[in-house]
């Protein structure tokens, strides 16, 4: 992260959902968000995601036996193998990261993982998976650090974000692992 994107990033806590949203507009990233009650899982907000525009998400926070911590963002409608998943992004066994480390790394508790979370990870310890059919849809849906909204960005201003804080996604085509 270039020293000038750097200083546009919030402070040392956590960036909540204001912070992330103004730092969405400090880098020029249209979005647009939508309250709701809170989801915490897929299959509890397909009604209402049914309203909003795009390509929905799943998130899955993750580590591997080696310790390396993962995010994998995919479709909602997607199978994510974790038996397989390994040998397509080169990790070591897969299984689902503590609440606790959730929060140290990412700043959000169970039911609000997303990718734009990955803005609180300073230290750059998550390695991001991202789903190809996301890249490829016309809008993606990310929760902006809390479960009782949705933020709806493009692809390329989700990409340009994730640029603006020097994470360079994994791209994977999950129709094939």
């Amino acid at each position: 992260m270039s020293d000038a994107l750097a200083a546009q990033v919030p402070g040392p806590a956590h960036a909540d959902r204001d912070a992330f949203l103004a730092f969405l507009e400090r880098i020029g990233v249209t979005h647009a968000t939508h309250d709701h009650p809170a989801v915490f899982r897929v299959e509890e907000g397909l009604e209402l995601k049914a309203s909003m525009p795009g390509a929905h998400t799943k998130n899955l926070f993750l580590k591997d036996k080696k310790q390396q911590i993962w995010l994998v963002s995919a479709r909602q409608d997607t199978t994510v193998d974790l038996k397989r998943l390994p040998y397509v992004i080169g990790s070591d066994r897969l299984s689902f990261g503590r609440e606790e480390l959730l929060w140290e790394v990412l700043g959000v508790r169970p039911g609000s993982v997303t990718a734009f979370a990955l803005l609180n990870d300073r230290e750059k310890r998550v390695r991001f998976v991202v789903d190809q059919r996301l890249i490829d849809a016309e809008l993606v849906n990310f929760h902006p650090m809390t479960n009782t909204a949705t933020t709806a960005v493009t692809p390329k201003d989700f990409l340009a974000f994730l640029a603006a804080i020097g994470v360079e996604p994994i791209v994977v085509d999950f129709t094939k692992v």
